[in-house]
């Protein structure tokens, strides 16, 4: 049987990865063939991504992959985090460094929009959950410092858009990254004029949309003559990281709900159509686009970032731990000792995680952990104890019950957090695949270029192609004891 080859681009906040996936017999192997870190960079106390080293990285992976002998790839695509973006002239030329979003000018924007656009309102029209970082909040603190990168633009393409612009000189909006903007009407699927108005929003900025499986266009020739490729096809995917990571869960049953577990835990199901009333705004969930015309009905929640930020901090101070041994250090600490809500604003980006957690344990009139398996220990349970509550508040709008959890991403590969996610929700945890973004954006590569037939038969091949671990709840009752205790901390 012959096979096919494809190259996805993933890119995280804290790494960006280069993987060749085959196609072949029913299973797809991945083939990592570039790594590269990807950090955040502060100018005048401004947060910034660094787009032409990430493009640069792009281009070594191209590179590396045709270099490892991958010459007959059929097609490439990206995907990244949602809600960033930078700006394009019309005559092609990159403007500025794009913002990262943990910047500081999004302070105080939710209240400035909510005086110009009602909350229910701008809410009922998006479907998208509150968050000052999302792009609608970003591109309002522009307007009101009068940002001359506005009145230059062209375009405003976001990550993925962007880096696909880089490669094929086309400037276009992939779906699924628009729909986390909170600019785009989530049941016409298109961007929302009363938004821009309200907000003072110039709309000619925003690109057309395409659907996942779209080609863009070709890989730009002077890419093709640097790296060594013949013509390729450059297709949109699930461009935001979390429709791909969904697009890959390998559960073929009913009554699912998923976990894309990394720097953040999205925590949702698939519908059909976007679930917007008075308790999905109450309770903060978000609408954004899926592959194969889903929705992806979901709370996010602050996921490893906090594990991530502990790790950085030991490690500046000449302390040096792997995940593993933070988890073990974990496992063998005392239970319950405190319960932090992990998506309090002080965890966002603070000088010190570690003092972040000790305030809020201050505040909370709780005990601060004395070691570093407690602080783990205390995340790691936090966060379990927040996916019981976010799958509660799921079920009150679905007829039947969740029944199994799926955890993809990076994170599925904790066990102790997924043990701890099945006893706090009572509920049959399964995880994998880690590579879930990579195998969703290389399924929409194959089912764009006539290889698979839907992302059924996709799924399907992906539970062919991976192990997959299950977990069984051993200590149910003991965390339904703890549970009041943390309703009155996590909201």
């Amino acid at each position: 049987m012959s096979e096919s080859k494809f190259l996805a681009f993933d890119f995280g906040a804290e790494s960006g990865r280069a993987i060749v996936g085959i196609l072949k017999e029913k299973k797809i192997e991945l083939h990592e063939v570039h790594r590269f870190p990807n950090k955040i960079v502060n100018v005048f106390d401004n947060l910034h991504w660094n787009i032409l080293y990430l493009f640069d990285e792009l281009r070594t992976g191209l590179t590396k992959a045709v270099q490892k002998g991958y010459t007959d790839i059929e097609s490439i695509a990206v995907d990244t985090w949602g809600v960033d973006f930078g700006f394009v002239t019309k005559d092609d030329q990159l403007l500025g460094s794009p913002f990262a979003y943990r910047d500081s000018r999004t302070n105080g924007m939710l209240d400035k929009a909510f005086n110009l656009m009602p909350k229910d309102e701008l809410y009922n029209l998006t479907g998208i959950q509150f968050m000052q970082i999302n792009s609608a909040f970003q591109l309002l603190s522009m307007v009101e410092s009068d940002d001359t990168l506005l009145n230059s633009a062209d375009k405003l393409l976001f990550m993925p858009d962007l880096l696909n612009f880089l490669l094929t000189g086309k400037k276009k909006s992939e779906y699924t990254i628009a729909s986390t903007s909170q600019l785009l009407n989530a049941k016409e699927k298109k961007w929302e004029e009363k938004i821009f108005d309200a907000l003072n929003l110039p709309m000619n900025l925003m690109a057309d949309i395409v659907m996942p499986g779209t080609k863009i266009a070709d890989l730009h020739p002077s890419i093709c003559n640097a790296v060594g490729l013949k013509n390729t096809d450059v297709i949109a995917v699930g461009s935001h990281d979390t429709a791909s990571a969904v697009a890959a869960v390998p559960n073929l049953t009913s009554n699912w709900a998923f976990i894309s577990s990394g720097t953040w835990s999205l925590i949702g199901i698939e519908t059909d159509h976007p679930i917007i009333n008075e308790n999905s705004l109450k309770y903060n969930f978000t609408n954004e686009g899926g592959v194969g015309g889903k929705i992806r009905f979901l709370r996010n929640v602050m996921g490893m970032w906090i594990i991530q930020q502990l790790k950085k901090e030991w490690g500046s101070k000449g302390e040096e731990y792997s995940y593993s041994e933070l988890n073990e250090m974990a496992g063998e600490a005392f239970p319950f000792k405190c319960i932090i809500d992990t998506d309090d604003p002080g965890f966002l980006n603070p000088k010190s995680m570690v003092n972040a957690i000790n305030e809020f344990c201050n505040k909370t009139g709780q005990e601060q952990p004395k070691s570093k398996g407690e602080y783990i220990r205390c995340i790691l349970e936090s966060l379990a104890f927040k996916y019981r509550l976010v799958i509660d508040k799921i079920n009150l709008f679905i007829d039947e019950k969740i029944e199994t959890i799926n955890i993809v991403g990076g994170g599925s590969q904790n066990e102790l957090l997924n043990q701890f996610t099945s006893d706090s929700t009572g509920l049959k945890v399964i995880a994998g695949p880690v590579e879930s973004t990579a195998f969703g954006n290389i399924i929409v590569q194959a089912i764009a270029t006539g290889k698979v037939k839907n992302i059924r038969e996709g799924r399907e091949i992906i539970a062919n192609s991976v192990e997959l671990k299950e977990f069984i709840p051993s200590q149910k009752s003991l965390w339904n004891d703890k549970l009041n205790r943390a309703k009155k901390i996590i909201v």
